[in-house]
């Protein structure tokens, strides 16, 4: 199965699951491509959220960095100097970060200085070029998120968004806002899984197929 057959199979496979979805099929290619993009160049993704949504970022982020459908085997450059019992079992990872972690900065951040600064800051520490922050908020007015956001743009990371139906004020921050149709914030992070997941199966396939 080649990239292209497999992308459209993966979003068929989403939008059978989740015809509610299908409006968002053109946002969720441009997302993919953002990704692959980004990973070819050495850059990384750096994933922030509140709540459910921070507990979503690091969901995301752990599907990304070791197998998620495949074993992604370890290429003979990636096994050199391992001793084989150990390449065996490793895999192939692509770099993500999710901000919600580090509790000794983000709350020295918060307070030492401000605690709607505590991805930017992050950001402004590990953000490069070439790389992609992705906010996830439901109503997409999740202040430490816009501020990451933000900080993320005058860096040159493109900007990924994920929100509910409003976009709120992450949208206008955003190179791409994938606004799912819901409101209540239940409803909203019930829609964000699945499209995540399913960028997860575009990035394997795309990045480590054979």
């Amino acid at each position: 199965m080649n990239a292209t057959s497999s992308r459209r199979d993966h979003l068929a496979e989403l939008l059978n699951r989740r015809p509610e979805l299908a409006p968002l099929a053109a946002g969720i290619h441009k997302a993919a491509d953002m990704f692959f993009e980004c990973f070819r160049s050495g850059g990384n993704a750096l994933i922030a959220g509140n709540g459910g949504s921070a507990a979503d970022a690091d969901h995301w982020a752990g599907e990304l960095m070791k197998g998620f459908e495949s074993l992604r085997p370890l290429t003979q450059e990636q096994r050199a100097g391992l001793r084989p019992d150990l390449a065996d079992k490793l895999q192939q990872a692509v770099p993500c970060i999710p901000l919600t972690g580090f509790p000794a900065l983000r709350t020295a951040v918060a307070n030492d200085i401000d605690p709607t600064l505590e991805f930017a800051q992050l950001v402004m520490a590990l953000g490069r070029p070439g790389s992609i922050f992705v906010g996830l908020s439901t109503s997409g007015n999740a202040g430490n998120v816009c501020a990451a956001a933000e900080v993320a743009r005058a860096r040159g990371l493109k900007v990924l968004g994920l929100t509910g139906e409003g976009g709120g004020k992450l949208a206008p921050l955003c190179d791409l806002c994938i606004r799912v149709p819901a409101k209540r914030t239940l409803e909203v992070q019930e829609l964000h899984l699945p499209i995540y997941h399913t960028l997860c199966l575009l990035i394997e396939d795309e990045c480590f197929s054979c």
